[in-house]
């Protein structure tokens, strides 16, 4: 049986140094709806960024799968070793920047220095997060951002998620290729996370309770029935298993600094003003999910969400550093997903009969730390359709938890228009660009007083 927790206290587990490891099943219950949910949206999603791998970087379908299963299996296992009550997921915004750096005229064609930049990138945003962490100064920093900085950068992640469901792109192509079953999609994972009559008439009938505490699975489930029937979707559906230690081992000789060598020094600097920008990003989801777990705490009582900043700094580094050193493709190593997030903690606000702990919810939708659903081609082929409405579905649940939770931030006028410059100004600009506007407008309108720090202790 699962360890009991006494009421107010932290989810139990087995402390090592600032961490906390929770082991399946012992620290935590198993939660069906959870792992399904996960096994579509965390799939799907997961299997996004094969059709990249496999253009950008030469790799063949099972060598991309097999990546995506590492890089989602450093992920799955983050809550079990390191205890930060965050769903975690990419650094979605620094794809571009990274799609835009391996394709450079530098490293265009040239797969070995592709893969070696990636290592290059991911170990340098490593040491980053690390000396940040240890040292502390990453908790500091983040304690001294006034909360008009902290609703324009997470209302500027909602404009941004949203421009790029709007716009031509990946999350875009699923209503241009799909148009009948992307909007169904959506807007029936729209309704079962944020629909008010809908959650109101759940709580009086109790059939309709357990088909909404699936989340997002039913929406997945009726856009892949109605893009079968209205023919958007077509499914290929391959009955084997993945070959694993084949694909590994070839995986393994053309991506690991092992095998293929280590970046040169000249990779190493070249990718470090990239890490430094993704780190304003890595930043914003972590204010982000502080305040979405600050918020959420409100509804319950009976169980403490540690947030400590420096810890996350921290794993997050570790979690950059194998991921660079076995399946290097930088930006898949982040701390928060913010679309999966919004949806657990809103399920966990509604009390401990619902979810006990928030690890429990986290846990089962992460597969438990074991992304099986990667061997199983019949599976993969089967969400595959599926990859775009994913991503879309993910960024809009982004944008508009985001806009919610950064208009709750701030009472005073001003202080709003002053977010709203700020949120522009990072959708618009690069991240370094966007922030330094933010920071001379909030400044300017709402005085340097603001920036003072707060007394508010981590934990």
């Amino acid at each position: 049986m699962p360890s009991k927790r006494s009421k107010g206290a932290v989810q139990p587990g087995v402390k090592w140094g600032p961490f906390t490891l929770r082991i399946p099943l012992i620290h935590l219950r198993f939660k069906l709806g959870d792992m399904l949910q996960g096994m579509a949206v965390a799939g799907a999603t997961g299997l996004a960024l094969v059709p990249y791998f496999m253009a950008l970087l030469g790799l063949s379908f099972e060598e991309a799968v097999v990546m995506a299963m590492f890089h989602s299996t450093l992920i799955s296992f983050s809550w079990i070793f390191f205890g930060d009550p965050y769903a975690p997921g990419w650094l979605t915004p620094a794809i571009p920047f990274v799609v835009a750096f391996i394709t450079a005229p530098a490293y265009l064609g040239d797969h070995t220095s592709q893969f070696q930049a990636m290592t290059a990138l991911s170990l340098n945003f490593a040491v980053i997060l690390i000396f940040l962490g240890v040292t502390g100064l990453g908790a500091k920093l983040l304690q001294v951002v006034p909360n008009v900085l902290k609703g324009g950068i997470i209302l500027g992640a909602a404009v941004a998620a949203f421009l790029r469901v709007t716009k031509d792109g990946d999350a875009a192509n699923i209503f241009q290729s799909a148009p009948i079953a992307g909007t169904i999609g959506v807007l029936v994972c729209m309704m079962f996370a944020f629909s008010k009559p809908l959650l109101a008439t759940a709580q009086r009938n109790p059939a309709l309770a357990k088909v909404v505490g699936l989340g997002l699975l039913p929406g997945f489930i009726i856009a892949g029935v109605v893009g079968l029937f209205s023919g958007e979707f077509e499914y290929n559906i391959r009955w084997e298993l993945l070959d694993v230690f084949g694909a590994t081992v070839t995986l393994w000789e053309k991506a690991s600094p092992f095998y293929i060598g280590w970046p040169s020094m000249s990779m190493f600097l070249s990718s470090f003003p990239l890490a430094l920008i993704t780190y304003i990003l890595f930043f914003g989801d972590v204010i982000t999910g502080n305040e979405m777990i600050e918020d959420a705490q409100k509804a319950r009582s009976d169980e403490k969400l540690e947030i400590n900043n420096s810890r996350a700094h921290m794993a997050t580094g570790i979690r950059n550093i194998l991921m660079g050193l076995t399946s290097p493709f930088f930006a898949t190593q982040g701390v928060l997903w913010t679309g999966i997030q919004v949806i657990l903690l809103k399920r966990w606000a509604e009390g401990r009969d619902k979810v006990d702990s928030l690890f429990d919810s986290i846990g089962s939708f992460y597969a438990l730390g074991l992304p099986v659903l990667f061997i199983l081609l019949p599976l993969v082929t089967l969400l595959e359709p599926l990859l775009p409405l994913a991503l879309a579905v993910t960024l809009i649940l982004t944008a508009f938890a985001c806009a919610t939770l950064a208009l709750s931030l701030v009472d005073d006028a001003t202080e709003r228009g002053a977010m709203v410059i700020t949120a522009m100004a990072f959708s618009v600009f690069d991240p370094w660009l966007g922030l330094l506007v933010g920071i001379i407008a909030i400044a300017v309108l709402c005085g340097p007083g603001v920036f003072k720090p707060t007394e508010k202790k981590e934990a």
